[in-house]
């Protein structure tokens, strides 16, 4: 058990660090304020290999692991939380293909992704299937060597510019064995998408719903067999759910940098805030949360790697946990920062804001309970 990282990670968390800090932080404010989707910084993020971290190389990929990609989007997330957690989603996509298409579909639709050329989206939610995924009613109907879709999708990141949507959808019975997952390019006839949602926050990456009207789709484009796409969906979800809790991260991180500074310039009573017995606690229990967050999302992400049968339960645990300090820790920095914790012109308040969906998403809190609870009473 090391916890110290190798070289290479070193050498690629300091890349990351160094883009964030001089690509993505300078202009994270105005990509939120003015609802920007940064395509030229997403492009040369992904020339450093970060939209393909454990996408295999043959396709473009970086080929690196999930406890690599823990460590870059913690360093991408503290620069820009909403970017990085686009980029996040865009990986978990590519990396369906790339681990249940066949040679053809990897070839052709991955090396534009890992490039990001292209951008994909990632598509299970439904108006009236959100938790409840297994319910979802988007049904694709065989018609000679094509599907015919039929649907709708909610709150899908990247919705209206991906180019690619990895779409889960209906094509046999009820429940989970009847799902299949199909890649749907944008420009197929009869897809078309919603207007964009007004967010707390996410401003940087769009979110939309898409809508099926007999959107034919070639059976060419079906990852895996008929009834595998509930399995492919969740397999990408473990992965989704160790990005996002190191966006976490990596925002509270920032937050908690910021609250140091603060503190230690910020006079009051005749005396610097640092000097303040209440508020030493308060930023010591922030820094052993986080850290402790940290070490759990690290601890899942191996054992994904290493294909340890835990690793679902603790990529959940880790989720579950991280996203809770993330968001708890950068609301601890608004109160130590005070009024101008609450004003646009410092970032913690955009910080907040980013990371409050990621206790939501990638399966709610909520559902990360059920399913450590599951593994727990199993018998």
């Amino acid at each position: 058990m090391d916890f110290n990282l190798s070289d290479d990670q070193r050498a690629f968390r300091d890349a990351a660090r160094d883009f964030a800090v001089n690509e993505m932080a300078p202009h994270a404010g105005r990509w939120d304020e003015d609802k920007i989707f940064p395509e030229d910084a997403l492009r040369q993020a992904a020339g450093l290999g970060f939209a393909g971290i454990y996408i295999r190389d043959d396709v473009g990929g970086a080929g690196l692991t999930r406890l690599d990609a823990a460590i870059v989007f913690e360093e991408l997330a503290a620069g820009c939380t909403s970017t990085a957690a686009y980029i996040s989603i865009h990986t978990m996509a590519a990396w369906m293909i790339d681990r249940f298409g066949n040679e053809e579909q990897r070839q052709r639709f991955l090396p534009p992704l890992t490039s990001m050329q292209h951008f994909a989206s990632y598509c299970l939610t439904e108006p009236g299937a959100g938790s409840d995924a297994a319910a979802l009613a988007t049904r694709a109907v065989r018609d000679g060597d094509d599907y015919v879709l039929n649907g709708s999708k909610a709150f899908i990141s990247g919705a209206g510019r991906s180019d690619v949507y990895v779409v889960m959808c209906r094509t046999g019975g009820d429940g989970a064995k009847g799902i299949s997952t199909l890649v749907v390019p944008k420009d197929t006839p009869g897809l078309s998408f919603g207007k964009q949602e007004r967010k707390l926050g996410w401003n940087s990456q769009p979110t939309a719903m898409l809508n099926f009207a007999d959107a034919r789709v070639p059976v060419a484009n079906r990852l895996g067999a008929e009834g595998d796409g509930f399995k492919i969906a969740m397999m990408g979800l473990d992965g989704g759910r160790i990005n996002i809790s190191a966006c976490s991260i990596g925002a509270a991180r920032a937050c908690l940098e910021a609250s140091r500074a603060h503190m230690l310039d910020r006079r009051q009573f005749g005396k610097r805030l640092a000097e303040f017995q209440a508020l030493q606690f308060k930023l010591a229990d922030m820094a052993t949360e986080l850290a402790a967050a940290r070490l759990m999302v690290h601890r899942a992400a191996q054992a994904l790697d290493d294909g340890d049968p835990e690793a679902t339960q603790l990529c959940a645990m880790a989720k579950r946990f991280a996203t809770d300090v993330g968001f708890a820790v950068c609301n601890q920095a608004l109160q130590i920062h005070g009024g101008y914790g609450y004003l646009r012109d410092f970032p913690i308040e955009r910080f907040l804001r980013d990371v409050r969906v990621h206790q939501i998403l990638e399966g709610t809190n909520e559902i990360m309970r059920v399913i450590i609870a599951r593994r727990l009473l199993a018998e």
